[in-house]
């Protein structure tokens, strides 16, 4: 499920997108709940990436199989990639084959170019050949060599990012938040459970209220805390603060006002943090001093 950082992620994109091209609450929140949505599909279409690549190895070793000349890695191939239990289970886990069933779109095909090219780097790499060589099989060791594969040819690969961002813009976005997800999910399997069930977006009501209350939050209270802002900057004048800069302290600050139970510190964090995936290299430097003073002018614990 998404954590509060990625909600408060998705409300600052949100407040972002609404200062560029303004439209109805109503209209931006579903917009906002949609984006959210997106990254579903997304996951969905990274744990697929991972299937197909299993797929594609049998696929070769099947040609192998059916050549007129055959050498002795045709005749025994080693199946050991293709056997790997993390990729089984994956395989084989029913919420990802109906929801792919649901949506053709996210099935990759055998012959896509993104899709070759990474099995081909992947077979020629070290890691590869390393993990193939190796005697027996285990469940940490298959674990610990997806979570690596997916880490340097997926969430890693720029070319990837960009056929994302090619295949649905939001995505180049939030692929960080979908990586994730993916990574979680391979941590999460153990070998003598099968995989059911996969993260889902949204953990409850709590937390769907959460995101429309601090979306709504933010953009009612813009002016003023705007003059906030504006009334802790030293030797700075707020003309000259960026418009993400200003949408993430404006939303840290709706936050501070308005959710009275969760400590400054720690929403002081998640906005640093949410400052780095965003906004500038110095953002997060400035960020930190604005919201610091302010909870120290208001006694914020």
């Amino acid at each position: 499920m998404l954590g509060r950082r990625q909600i408060r992620e998705k409300v600052v994109q949100t407040v972002y997108s609404y200062y560029q091209n303004p439209v109805k609450f109503d209209v931006l929140e579903k917009n906002m709940f949609a984006g959210i949505e997106k990254i579903y599909y997304l996951y969905i279409y990274q744990l697929n990436f991972l299937v197909a690549l299993k797929e594609l190895a049998e696929h070769q070793i099947e040609i192998g199989k059916n050549k007129y000349l055959k050498t002795d890695s045709d005749i025994n191939p080693n199946q050991k990639f293709i056997n790997n239990q993390v990729l089984l289970k994956l395989e084989e886990n029913p919420e990802r084959l109906f929801f792919t069933g649901q949506h053709k779109q996210l099935k990759w095909d055998m012959h896509d170019d993104l899709l070759v090219k990474t099995f081909q780097r992947i077979t020629a790499g070290k890691r590869y050949q390393d993990f193939m060589k190796e005697d027996g099989y285990s469940f940490e060791e298959d674990q610990k060599f997806i979570g690596k594969l997916f880490l340097r040819y997926i969430a890693e690969n720029e070319d990837f990012h960009d056929y994302l961002g090619d295949k649905e813009l939001s995505w180049y976005d939030d692929i960080h938040i979908a990586n994730s997800m993916v990574q979680k999910t391979i941590g999460f399997l153990r070998e003598d459970e099968e995989s059911r069930t996969l993260i889902k977006m949204i953990k409850d009501e709590e937390d769907k209220t959460f995101a429309a209350k601090l979306l709504r939050d933010t953009l009612n209270n813009w002016e003023n805390n705007e003059k906030k802002l504006g009334e802790r900057l030293e030797n700075w004048d707020l003309e000259r603060v960026s418009l993400m800069d200003k949408v993430i302290l404006s939303t840290a600050i709706a936050e501070l006002d308005n959710f009275a139970f969760t400590p400054s510190r720690v929403i002081i964090n998640e906005y640093i943090e949410i400052a780095k995936v965003f906004a500038t290299d110095r953002s997060n430097i400035f960020i930190n001093g604005i919201l610091d003073k302010y909870c120290k002018d208001q006694n914020r614990i």
